[in-house]
């Protein structure tokens, strides 16, 4: 007789983080001031991780169910109706719920600790996460900046034009080649697969320190506030705030991202496979409970989208514009992010 129960052991986080990051202080609405953050060097490349996320599943041979049927029959002959439901229930969801908490790990760090608690709180907001993340938000009236910018029609609203490189920004995003990541969890939010390669990701991180070292007035690149790890730029006067002016951050695990866009570049990013909505960025009407979502505010903003990670040049073009729209949300400006050249790293 045998009853094997099987899952996998909690994974080890084996992650070198930056010890030169620069840590922020505690989000604030107003324009951020010299004193507050200093100018952020370009960050080496911590070492991608493996995730994963482990079904839970119970295997019986015959004389295992055997022997559980005959405890069942025993216990029903000589325990309360009230106590042997109890016990048949709580068996199955605490190993359900152990699991569930094992691939909460595997995930690796992020902006929730690692602990029972913070596990638990997720659990509780999952009630209310998005039931379409590949829908894009409503625009709301009355908000800066009122257009998107990647589309043709939105960025030509925007003042649109080429980029110098042989391809017009106002035309819209390329549909992304192949198949979307599977991603998995809230906070942390990860891709399971297809991480993209090192020096895309080298590139990007190198273009963001660039882009606040040649304008030390209007950005600056630090720890994110959101992730609690990982290289983020900020704008130093957002006109739309997140996390103390955060325009994105870059992921260490996976190299994808997290930032703000508007709505109508969310649907051009969605509608050409570029990325998804974070699962907690919902509103009225959105969420699994439906017109319930709106009785728990959203942890997130309901324009933080996440964006897969840059496979190769040809991707790293398009999120280097993608990263512009999310400027663009933030600041009402637009600016242009020079993507440095990869001799130079």
């Amino acid at each position: 007789m045998s009853l094997t129960i099987t899952t996998s052991p909690p994974q080890t986080l084996s992650l070198q983080m930056e010890a030169t990051e620069e840590k922020l202080p505690d989000p604030s609405p107003h324009q951020l001031q010299q004193s507050q953050l200093q100018p952020h060097p370009a960050l080496p490349i911590p070492p991608s991780m493996p995730l994963r996320q482990d079904r839970f599943h119970i295997t019986l041979d015959a004389w295992a169910l055997l022997a559980l049927s005959t405890v069942l029959v025993l216990a029903m002959h000589s325990i309360s109706r009230p106590v042997l439901d109890i016990v048949v229930l709580s068996i199955p969801l605490g190993l359900l719920a152990h699991n569930d908490y094992l691939n909460f790990l595997k995930l690796g760090p992020g902006g929730t600790p690692p602990t029972p608690a913070g596990w638990a709180r997720l659990t509780f907001y999952r009630l209310f996460t998005l039931k379409d993340p590949f829908r894009a938000p409503r625009p709301e009236e009355g908000v800066k900046p009122a257009t998107g910018i990647l589309t043709a029609t939105t960025a030509a609203a925007a003042g649109g034009d080429g980029d110098g490189d042989g391809h017009v920004k106002a035309g819209g995003l390329p549909y992304r080649p192949g198949p979307r990541p599977s991603v998995a969890g809230l906070a942390p939010q990860r891709q399971l697969d297809q991480h993209g390669c090192s020096s895309a990701s080298a590139r990007l991180r190198a273009s963001l320190a660039a882009l606040a070292t040649q304008r030390p007035a209007d950005f600056v690149t630090a720890t994110s506030c959101l992730e609690k790890h990982g290289l983020a730029l900020f704008a130093r006067k957002p006109v739309n705030v997140c996390g103390n002016g955060e325009v994105c951050h870059v992921h260490n695990t996976d190299r994808s991202m997290h930032l703000n866009l508007h709505p109508e570049d969310i649907r051009e990013v969605l509608e050409k496979g570029w990325g998804q909505r974070h699962p907690m960025s919902w509103e009225r009407g959105d969420g699994w409970l439906g017109g319930m979502g709106v009785m728990v505010e959203a942890p997130l903003p309901r324009t933080f989208v996440m964006i897969y990670a840059p496979r190769n040049d040809e991707d790293l073009r398009v999120i280097a514009r993608i990263i512009e729209a999310a400027i663009w949300y933030t600041t009402a400006e637009r600016t242009e992010l020079e993507l440095v050249p990869e001799t130079s790293l």
